[in-house]
């Protein structure tokens, strides 16, 4: 599929899965609604690849990796970001989530030996600047105390974890190791781990057989689970985990032009302004380091000259 493409597919579903995610609260605790979700879309993957005859045999070693990319990625980054939402809005969870974009430069850095390239960490930080523009008015209401404080540790942790399973994919398809077949495994690995812990913390296990608690289940299984992070964790393998990572500061854009549809959200001049910036900051990392370096070295030139011909007029 064209890398664009697989951008726009990744930015729009896990845009939208909040509206999805609405339907899951209720009856089910959160932990086992994301333990499901996940366990559904390994046995729909587990399913697609056995039936299209793709191998499913991997060494050890590479289940050692993989079960860690699940841990991180369909695990315990939803766990404890789950374990925030009662004390932080979805602004502050916005703004933190959005420091993935430099946890996987420096991630890439450390762990993969991915060199720092300026115009991404340039665009990086353009974004963030405007997701802070665009949340401003409900950051700047927001009292920080101690359990703020600590939500705020508990919500890096997990954009940190969220992080590590994004350099663990990149490792592993660097190591040949097929997406479907990783994620596959790699969900199945999550819900275990995530109805571990549900068991564990004393939570009742339900499950709601209402059709909008199916239906939404459904969605964020093939959707928000099984087409989203293949063709994010795709984009990673194409872009590098730095520039794939930025599709994450343009998820709260479409979440919030959903909500002007659903909700009557009304964006501001400061808001518009914010989500210009993410826009920008999106140009300037989805193109090639070499056209900007062309476009860059061609102005150096041509100014000079034009300056130099206008003298001589």
């Amino acid at each position: 599929m064209n890398t664009l493409l697989l951008y726009g597919a990744t930015v729009l579903i896990w845009g939208s899965t909040w509206l999805a995610i609405t339907y899951q609260l209720g009856e089910v605790a959160p932990l086992l609604s994301v333990s499901y979700r996940f366990a559904l879309a390994a046995i729909l993957l587990v399913a697609y690849c056995v039936l299209r005859g793709k191998n499913m045999r991997f060494s050890r070693a590479d289940h050692g990796f993989i079960f860690l990319q699940g841990a991180c990625l369909f695990g315990f980054n939803y766990w404890l970001f789950y374990l925030t939402t009662e004390h932080l809005t979805s602004g502050l969870v916005a703004v933190t989530f959005s420091t993935v974009v430099f946890m996987n430069i420096v991630n890439g850095r450390l762990f993969l030996g991915r060199r720092v390239r300026p115009h991404v960490l340039l665009a990086a930080l353009i974004g963030i600047i405007g997701i802070v523009m665009i949340f401003w008015p409900e950051l700047a209401g927001y009292a920080l105390h101690s359990d703020t404080v600590l939500a705020l540790g508990t919500a890096a942790a997990a954009t940190y974890c969220a992080s590590l399973g994004n350099i663990l994919s990149a490792r592993n398809q660097a190591r040949k190791l097929p997406v479907l077949q990783t994620n596959a495994f790699g969900m199945g690995y999550g819900a275990l781990l995530m109805f571990l812990v549900a068991l564990l913390s004393g939570t009742p296990v339900s499950f709601d057989w209402q059709p909008a608690y199916l239906g939404s289940l459904f969605f964020l299984s093939v959707f928000g689970s099984i087409i989203a992070f293949g063709c994010y964790l795709t984009l990673i393998g194409r872009l590098g985990a730095d520039r794939a990572a930025y599709a994450s500061l343009l998820f709260p854009v479409v979440a919030l032009q959903l909500s002007v549809w659903f909700e009557g959200y009304q964006w501001s001049t400061l808001s518009l302004a914010g989500m210009a910036l993410v826009v920008l900051g999106n140009l300037l990392i989805l193109t090639p380091a070499e056209r900007l370096r062309r476009l860059f070295n061609y102005r150096i030139a041509v100014e000079p000259a034009i300056k130099t011909g206008s003298a001589r007029d």
